[in-house]
């Protein structure tokens, strides 16, 4: 590959977003500096997710400059926090420079360069010494476009373990920089998409010592704004929240800046903003107590893939968050739905693929006063079994562990048919070969979805199991059901069957087994 084309730009970014989420908490762990507020991850997903969902809103022939203005802006206007601010100017750097050239090495520099003019008051062994490490080591490489991005990120990994020892707050806590840690995260993801390769799990070093909490004294509140205005304007808005605060981030252009701060009183800092131009977006957060009043109801939102398994969800009174199958709900449609939900909300995933989505979306309604916890149903047949228990006169707390526990007691499997040839742990597959999975694992390879499927139930229940659940898909072949409802009534009579019509499409039946 000789430059980073559009594909590869939409699949970095969502590959980005998904290692922020799957990493968010363990960022979250090693959050000392600026404030020790528990929130580096959760901001930089969410402005990784939203620099994703802009891309893929795209058509998929526009031009690269196109493509990368559009992750520009994404995650600029979705930017939330420090780190968050800073990363979302790297990207409008790279952007800059690629989406008219291939010159990564370029790219690099003028992203640590942006990120550095952003903040007020730059300090080393940050996100900004991580970013700015990566471009300066990249610039003599002699190699092709993949082996530039192999270096950029392999550096930002060896400049991430150096900031304790550039940052007192850091090697005091035993962590690394939590923007940093996020940065690398960023970068290695870049080299992934650039090889054509598959994401996987981005390391994040853990705190070698128990990080304490923030105190309350001299906490303040965080400040942030979208604002347009102009370039004088926003230049004396600079001096008037340095002379307030902390922690002072400014990005954009354009007429259209995303504005940061930590301020002893919120208020002043809003006005500086209404001075300066107009803020919108106003996000203000005390950072020494981050709950709020809750709303009122209690709720679930639960996400579905198919017709008649969200009619079954809407039945049981959940709100329910429709997607195509392959595909995850976006951001606002989760954040609608839990809003929807009530003020203390159990939200329902129901596949892997989607719990990052539903996390981002839950860190944004806490903020907003509402009590949200995801569980981790990985399949529809988990989120069954959560529902099943649910009981809105128990407390929440006490809710969410009977319906974890009855998720994690339902043991999952499902039949799909192949469409191409793939190496399973059950051997090679063929397109048209019946596939029986049990915990996403390929289990039994075969000719019928009715033999396959009798197979996988046997094999589940070898294990035990009282309740076996069947949810048929859309095109399912006639009788399937009665198919393995047969079979139990001749081998485990003991065991009780419950069937659904889920019209899901992707796979003709879905298996569950507590």
């Amino acid at each position: 590959m000789k430059i980073l084309d559009p594909p590869t730009v939409r699949r970095w970014a969502r590959l980005a977003a998904d290692a922020l989420g799957q990493a968010r908490s363990e960022i979250d762990a090693l959050n000392v500096f600026p404030v020790a507020d528990g929130d580096t991850g959760t901001n930089l997903h969410l402005t990784m997710l939203s620099a994703a969902e802009a891309v893929e809103s795209l058509p998929e022939d526009v031009d690269a400059a196109v493509v990368w203005q559009t992750l520009s802006y994404g995650a600029s206007v979705g930017a939330r926090g420090n780190s968050g601010v800073i990363v979302s100017q790297a990207l409008r750097g790279m952007a800059e420079v690629l989406k008219d050239g291939s010159d990564l090495r370029a790219g690099l520099m003028r992203a640590a360069v942006l990120a550095r003019e952003a903040v007020a008051r730059p300090v080393e062994g940050t996100v900004l010494s991580v970013l700015e490490s990566a471009a300066r080591a990249v610039q003599e490489v002699e190699g092709d476009l993949p082996e530039v991005a192999r270096q950029a990120a392999g550096e930002a990994r060896a400049a991430l373990s150096r900031t304790p020892g550039q940052l007192d707050v850091l090697a005091r806590s035993g962590v690394v920089d939590a923007g940093g840690a996020g940065a690398a995260i960023v970068l290695e993801t870049l080299a992934t998409a650039i090889a054509g390769e598959s994401g996987g799990h981005y390391e994040v070093p853990a705190p070698s010592s128990r990080v304490s909490p923030m105190t309350e004294a001299g906490a303040g509140y965080e400040v942030m704004f979208l604002l347009d205005a102009g370039d004088r304007a926003v230049a004396e808005l600079r001096e008037e929240l340095d002379a307030m605060g902390d922690s002072l981030v400014v990005v954009g252009g354009d007429g259209l800046w995303n504005v940061h701060v930590h301020v002893p009183e919120a208020g002043p800092a809003v006005e500086a903003g209404i001075k300066a131009g107009r803020p919108h977006r106003i996000r203000i957060t005390y950072l020494a107590e981050r709950t709020h009043a809750g709303g009122t109801g209690r709720g679930v939102v639960a996400v579905a893939a198919g017709d008649g398994i969200a009619a079954l969800f809407e039945e049981c009174g959940t709100v329910v968050v429709r997607r195509a199958p392959g595909t995850r709900p976006t951001l606002p449609a989760m954040l609608a739905a839990i809003r929807q939900a009530g003020g203390e909300v159990a939200v329902l995933p129901n596949d892997d693929g989607v719990r990052a989505v539903a996390a981002a979306a839950a860190e944004i309604a806490r903020e907003e006063g509402v009590t949200v916890s995801v569980l981790p149903t990985e399949s529809t047949v988990q989120g069954l079994a959560a529902l099943a228990v649910h009981d809105p006169l128990r407390r929440f707390d006490d809710d969410v562990v009977a319906m974890t526990d009855a998720a994690g007691h339902t043991r999952c499997g499902h039949v799909t048919v192949a469409d191409r040839e793939a190496f399973t742990s059950a051997g090679v597959c063929r397109p048209g070969d019946v596939l029986g999975l049990i915990g996403g694992d390929v289990a039994v390879i075969g000719d019928s979805v009715a033999g396959v499927a009798v197979t996988v139930v046997d094999r589940m229940l070898a294990g035990g199991g009282e309740l076996v659940t069947l949810v048929t898909g859309a095109g399912a072949e006639k009788g399937l059901a009665e198919e393995v409802e047969r079979y139990l009534g001749r081998t485990r009579p003991e065991v009780d069957l419950v069937v659904y019509d889920g019209e899901q499409g992707g796979y003709p039946l879905l298996i569950g087994v507590e």
